[in-house]
């Protein structure tokens, strides 16, 4: 077998279950030992590989001879408890037809939120990728809830390209790439092949889930697009059943919809606060405020705060809102609400004066602070 030239050396591949399905009601094993070769194929030229895969709850459906159930979360929960294991066995199954081991990693939001539980996680993917084990991840969707449940397998694909340091990010989905329009019912749409910039208008564009069996659409591919971008990581949206689409997209070739990496990425620190915390509440600032966050990187005075929502201590990660209530920013508040409430509209000087301590003359430090 000849040998790829690959520019990219640490890739996390994204499969949906359209893509896992082939548009059916079961898993297409054939498609998916193809796409097994593929990434083999890549794995025995130097480049290492993540997959990130949905699929659980459609295993599920097939192994327990497509019921009919109620469309409640514990039915899918359910559904995700059976079809996770028969999932996992099959992708062990088809990777060991290639001499390749595996490892499940199954994550929340809670292991992400915690900056510590976050730090543990990529501890734990990258010792896989050190002992030549292709870690496969997904939500645990047979534990989470609405308040941990990271969304998508979309977005956590992005999280988990982070947490990798990936070199590129692809996801595979029905569709062949970002389109004008959508393709399924206008035929003037035109593909996008690149994007240096995600803009509302493009947000527009993005529909939603495609299939009944997945919980993405384009809407969620593009929030991980540009996740993975502002973290210094390229993109590619692309079609699971094009040929050799895999092998090409790392070799550099110009296949789907190419999302560039923003030329300035963030640090690690605001890439876990970019992309991880559930916001506690929100904060909300004048206009003199917006433009000193926005324009100058400043970091966040008590003097520019109007409102204060929500509950959250010290340390915890918040919404920062212009005076329409629109989020501009995250940050972590160096005061609790409680204290923060106290301080509304004081220059920095008066903070001691009006707690009878201080934690410094911010609110919230422009290191601790990304803008939306």
């Amino acid at each position: 077998m000849s040998s790829l030239s690959v520019p990219y050396k640490r890739v996390v591949v994204k499969l949906g279950t359209s893509v896992l399905t082939s548009g059916g009601n079961s898993l297409d094993r054939a498609h998916m030992v193809e796409l097994v070769r593929q990434m083999a194929r890549l794995k025995r030229s130097g480049c290492e590989i993540i997959l990130v895969t949905s699929g659980a709850i459609a295993a599920g459906r097939e192994h327990l001879g497509q019921p009919a159930l109620p469309a409640s979360v514990a039915s899918k929960q359910m559904l995700a408890a059976v079809g996770q294991s028969h999932l996992m066995q099959t992708w062990e199954h088809l990777f060991n037809l290639f001499g390749m081991h595996v490892g499940q990693m199954l994550l929340t939001r809670a292991d992400l939120n915690d900056r510590e539980r976050y730090l543990n996680a990529r501890d734990t993917l990258h010792a896989l990728l050190d002992f030549g084990i292709i870690p496969v991840v997904n939500e645990n969707d047979a534990v989470a809830t609405a308040e941990i449940k990271v969304g998508d397998n979309d977005n956590l694909s992005a999280l988990v390209a982070m947490l990798a340091d990936a070199d590129k990010l692809i996801l595979l989905t029905d569709q062949s790439g970002l389109f004008t329009a959508d393709p399924r019912t206008n035929p003037e749409a035109e593909l996008i092949s690149e994007v240096n910039r995600i803009t509302d208008e493009l947000r527009k564009l993005a529909g939603g889930s495609g299939t009944n069996l997945g919980t993405g659409g384009m809407a969620t591919k593009l929030q991980a697009a540009d996740v993975a971008q502002r973290a210094g990581i390229p993109v590619a949206i692309a079609a699971g059943h094009s040929e050799g689409v895999i092998e090409r997209l790392v070799r550099g070739e110009s296949v789907g919809t190419r999302f560039c990496a923003d030329e300035a990425p963030l640090d690690a620190r605001k890439q876990w606060l970019l992309a991880a915390p559930t916001a506690s509440g929100s904060i909300t600032v004048d206009a003199g405020a917006v433009r000193a966050l926005v324009e100058q990187g400043s970091s966040l005075l008590p003097k520019g705060i109007t409102a204060i929502k929500g509950r959250f201590d010290r340390g915890a990660a918040v919404s920062i809102c212009d005076p329409e209530g629109h989020p501009i920013g995250r940050g972590i508040v160096r005061y609790d609400h409680a204290s923060l409430t106290r301080i509304i509209g004081c220059h920095s000087e008066q903070i001691e004066q009006h707690l009878g301590f201080s934690y410094g003359t911010v609110a919230v430090h422009r290191n601790d602070l990304v803008i939306l």
